[in-house]
C-alpha cells in the first residue's frame, strides 16, 4: 500500500527523487498523468491498468467520459526510476502542477500523488478538516 508524506526537491533537470518507502510498491516504471486538486498522480503499472480499463468502459457518446478520459491519458506518460532512486517528471506535467522546486510526496492507497510543496500546504490547511471528514466517514460507509 502506498502511503505516507514526503518532502523532496525537484533537481536543475526535472528529476525527482522516489522515497525508497513508496519505491517499492510502485516499482521501477510506473505512469504519471495530471491529478486532480491541482497534483500529479503517479500509478503502479497494475494499477493504472486497472484505471485505464475503466476509462475504457467509459460511453464515447457521453461529454463528461470523454473530457474525462481526455484529461488523464493526454498527458500520461511512463517513468523509470534511475539508479539514483530518481524519476523525470516531463515539462508539460511540471507545469501542470506548478512544480518548480519543492514538493510534497504522498501516498494514498492506490497511487502516489505529487504536489508542490506550498500548494500542497494551503489545500491541506484550507481542506482537511478532521470534523468534516469524521462526519463523511458515516456517509461513505466506514
Amino acid at each position: 500500500m502506498l502511503i505516507g508524506e514526503y518532502e523532496h526537491s525537484l533537481d536543475a533537470k526535472g528529476r525527482l527523487i522516489m522515497p525508497a518507502k513508496l519505491r517499492e510498491n510502485i516499482g521501477e516504471k510506473f505512469v504519471l498523468t495530471k491529478g486532480l486538486d491541482g497534483c500529479l498522480f503517479a500509478f503502479s503499472a497494475t494499477e493504472w491498468d486497472n484505471f485505464e480499463e475503466k476509462l475504457k468502459s467509459l460511453p464515447l457518446s457521453n461529454k463528461n467520459s470523454r473530457e474525462f478520459t481526455r484529461f488523464f491519458l493526454s498527458g500520461a506518460t511512463e517513468c523509470e526510476i534511475d539508479k539514483q532512486g530518481r524519476f523525470l517528471i516531463p515539462n508539460n506535467l511540471r507545469v501542470a502542477a506548478d512544480l518548480i522546486k519543492d514538493t510534497i510526496i504522498i501516498g494514498v492507497g492506490t497511487r502516489i500523488e505529487i504536489w508542490d510543496k506550498e500548494k500542497w500546504m494551503t489545500y491541506s490547511s484550507d481542506n482537511i478538516s478532521v470534523e468534516d471528514i469524521a462526519e463523511n466517514m458515516t456517509m461513505l460507509g466506514i
